[in-house]
C-alpha cells in the first residue's frame, strides 16, 4: 500500500531538486562557456577587456538567487506561520 504524501512537502521537495538540477547545469554550461571564449579570443588578446561569458553568468546567477529564496527561503506564508508557533510556544 502506497504511503500518503504531504502535498506541501512534496512541492517544497520538487522546487529543491529543481534548484540543485538548475545549479549543477549552470555550473556546466557556464564552464562550456568560458571553455569557448578562453580558446576563441581569451588567451590570444591575454584576457583583456570584459569577457562576455560573465553577462550569462550574471543573469542566470539572478534567477538562481531566486530559485533558491524560493526552494530554501520559504514563502512568506512558511514564514508567517513558523514565526507563530515560535509566539505560540513562548507563551507555554
Amino acid at each position: 500500500m502506497e504511503e500518503q504524501r504531504d502535498e506541501k512537502l512534496w512541492r517544497l521537495a520538487r522546487k529543491r531538486a529543481d534548484f540543485q538540477r538548475s545549479l549543477v547545469s549552470y555550473f556546466i554550461v557556464n564552464a562550456f562557456l568560458w571553455f569557448i571564449w578562453w580558446f576563441t579570443s581569451g588567451r590570444h588578446n591575454g584576457g583583456h577587456g570584459m569577457p562576455w561569458p560573465i553577462w550569462v553568468m550574471i543573469g542566470w546567477g539572478i534567477g538562481l538567487v531566486y530559485q533558491y529564496l524560493n526552494a530554501y527561503g520559504g514563502s512568506r506564508k512558511d514564514l508567517v506561520e513558523k514565526e507563530y508557533e515560535k509566539l505560540k510556544n513562548k507563551d507555554k
